[in-house]
């Protein structure tokens, strides 16, 4: 068994999780409001070990694993800014927001398995440590405890985390099968995208105006703001995903790439090896050096050099282009709610999520 890791690896502030500096809130009543988030962020963190602790030795080490390695606590954080279009903090806010976190750390011991991570926050992975079935079965944990504080939520919140669920394992399913011979790679990905990474982010938002007694026109918004901004922050991700900074990402360069993920940088290149035969040529190795490392065959230098050159390519620019765009359609679906901070805290988030690239 190995021992958890220390709390101070954790990173809950709201300028870490979405990118607000102090500057962003100039006025009082901007201070309070975001002096309200960071209230309710430290109480979200205090309560999620509470949450995880289980009785069995084993499953209490194993499900506080990932928690403590770290993260930016982004869905909880939607979740306290769009309560703030209501009442603002309040307990059943906050088990929404706790609810949330536990289970996309759920989601995250699945994903590596299906993926064969090797590095997850800058840890080694629960399966590598641990191996694929305990893995496993501690997302099960964790899905099976965000279901019990959802259920003291009432049968709204019920409906709302089983849809989103449901969307989470067709996006995983749908990755995992792959585009249909009549079906568009990339609106299959967007659309998987849509599915795994958007659908939870949605659900932060529109669980926080649930719970805060705010009007309900401004949950349609909220929902859509997040099923944008999630795919725009999944594409940022595979610009990410081929960096060489491991100690800044977390993960090995090219990890998506190596576990057989057609990310849309690659998409695009094959798109563009059909008329381009330098791409064809890049191509051709990637694919090569990717399969033979699934057989742990591969020349780990070769390997990096072509994900390294994928990154330089054109095809990720226009990856960044596409992630430019689903932000601009994020904060388009913010109109209809009030000018304040609330609107400007989330715009903000959306232009910060395409920055993490450069």
């Amino acid at each position: 068994m190995k021992p958890s890791l220390p709390l101070a690896r954790r990173s809950n502030t709201l300028s870490s999780s979405l990118g607000l500096g102090e500057k962003l809130f100039a006025s009082s009543g901007e201070k309070k409001f975001a002096a309200a988030i960071e209230k309710g962020l430290k109480e979200v963190e205090a309560g999620l070990l509470g949450e995880v602790h289980f009785a069995d030795e084993i499953a209490d080490v194993t499900t506080r694993y990932l928690l403590e390695a770290g993260g930016k606590r982004v869905r909880p954080v939607l979740t306290l800014l769009a309560a703030q279009l209501g009442t603002g903090n309040n307990d059943n806010v906050i088990k929404a927001a706790q609810a949330i976190e536990i289970t996309h750390l759920a989601s995250l011991y699945h994903d590596d398995v299906m993926d064969e991570a090797q590095m997850r926050r800058g840890v080694p992975s629960a399966q590598n440590v641990w191996g694929n079935s305990v893995a496993i079965l501690t997302g099960d944990l964790l899905f099976a405890r965000a279901s019990k504080l959802v259920a003291t939520l009432g049968e709204r919140a019920l409906v709302l985390q089983a849809n989103t669920f449901e969307r989470l394992c067709l996006g995983q399913l749908h990755e995992t099968l792959g585009p249909r011979p009549d079906e568009d790679p990339v609106e299959h990905y967007l659309q998987v995208l849509s599915d795994k990474t958007g659908s939870l982010i949605a659900t932060a938002g529109e669980i926080g105006v649930l719970f805060s007694e705010a009007s309900e026109d401004y949950i349609v918004p909220v929902r859509m703001f997040g099923e944008k901004v999630g795919v725009a922050f999944q594409l940022i991700d595979d610009i990410i995903d081929m960096s060489a900074e491991t100690d800044v990402t977390g993960k090995t360069a090219g990890t998506d790439l190596r576990a057989g993920v057609s990310t849309l940088p690659l998409l695009y290149l094959r798109e563009q090896a059909r008329t381009d035969q330098d791409a064809a040529d890049l191509l051709t190795r990637i694919e090569r050096d990717v399969n033979a490392a699934l057989y742990g065959e591969t020349d780990e230098a070769d390997l990096a050099a072509a994900v390294a050159e994928l990154r330089a390519h054109p095809v990720t620019a226009r990856t960044l282009d596409e992630a430019r765009r689903w932000a601009s359609e994020a904060v388009a679906a913010l109109a209809p709610l009030p000018a304040g901070p609330v609107k400007k805290a989330l715009t903000r988030f959306a232009d910060s999520i395409v920055e993490r690239s450069n």
